[in-house]
């Protein structure tokens, strides 16, 4: 089958009803989630292990745990999504699903980040592409843990066929919410100057010593946090039902993953067409 040309406006406002009905909060969830977030950023931070502010044995091994737990919790926010979009009660609780097959979230995140990172060295465009291709890689696990790491890329591979163009536009239609989270990051990053936090160190004037301490590690991790939270309360859960919705559309066409099934004439989903780039 080919792929829908899907209508992302209606589907993106058909996400934000659908929210509006969970029976458990989105916006709590995202806060839940976040929250833990930043407490494991505070707790890296604090452990040295940003290379930034140079980073430690102990610092280091801090920061991969805290970068494997996220991986995790990032999929139990999605199966909560999930579960909102099938009419179903996810409690709280729901956000820690993920670590009932935590080898195989981990295992997958790996394999498709060496995967990426592998087509990125070719150029900068074949690693885009990959990148889309896998996007659908982890929803097809959290749907059935039982599957192997290489089966769900593989599915992926065959699901995002006609649908990359899409995803890519989805993304760039919530640009400015995700530019609006990273603001603070955006600051630091390119308005600060590191060479200033030397210069405090060899001389350590009043001036040196306040510009140090605006530039406290915990408390730029805490404001960038806090405010990426704040702005996530009010996108993140309709973006990721959004996504989910091209997941649906694209096991439907395909007719690869648990559950798939022609799309109904009615379908909110779109009409059907190509995207114009058929299988990249």
């Amino acid at each position: 089958m080919m792929a829908q040309l899907i209508d992302r406006k209606q589907l993106k406002a058909d996400m934000k009803t659908l929210l509006r009905t969970a029976q458990v909060s989105p916006r709590a969830m995202t806060a839940l989630y976040l929250g833990i977030i930043l407490a494991l950023d505070l707790a890296d931070t604090a452990a040295g292990g940003s290379m930034l502010y140079g980073g430690n044995l102990p610092g280091t091994f801090v920061s991969v745990l805290a970068g494997l737990i996220g991986m995790v919790l990032s999929a139990g926010f999605t199966l909560y999504c999930m579960a909102v979009r099938r009419g179903e009660r996810a409690e709280f609780l729901t956000l820690f699903d993920g670590f009932s097959f935590v080898g195989k979230v981990i295992g997958l995140n790996i394999v498709i980040g060496v995967f990426t990172a592998l087509w990125s060295m070719l150029f900068v465009i074949p690693g885009i592409i990959a990148a889309y291709r896998y996007r659908f890689a982890l929803y097809n696990l959290y749907e059935d843990p039982a599957m192997g790491i290489m089966e769900a890329l593989e599915m992926s591979k065959r699901q995002t066929m006609g649908y990359k163009t899409q995803l890519f536009l989805l993304d760039l239609s919530y640009f400015g919410w995700s530019l609006l989270a990273a603001a603070p990051a955006v600051v630091l990053e390119w308005c600060v100057s590191y060479q200033a936090v030397q210069a405090a160190f060899a001389a350590p004037t009043p001036a040196g010593i306040a510009s140090l301490l605006a530039l406290a590690p915990v408390g730029w991790v805490l404001l960038i946090d806090l405010w990426s939270l704040a702005v996530s309360l009010f996108y993140l859960a309709a973006y990721q039902c959004t996504e989910l919705g091209y997941f649906e559309t694209a096991k439907s066409t395909s007719g690869v993953g648990l559950g798939a099934k022609p799309p109904k004439p009615d379908s909110p989903w779109g009409s059907a067409g190509p995207d114009g780039l058929g299988g990249l």
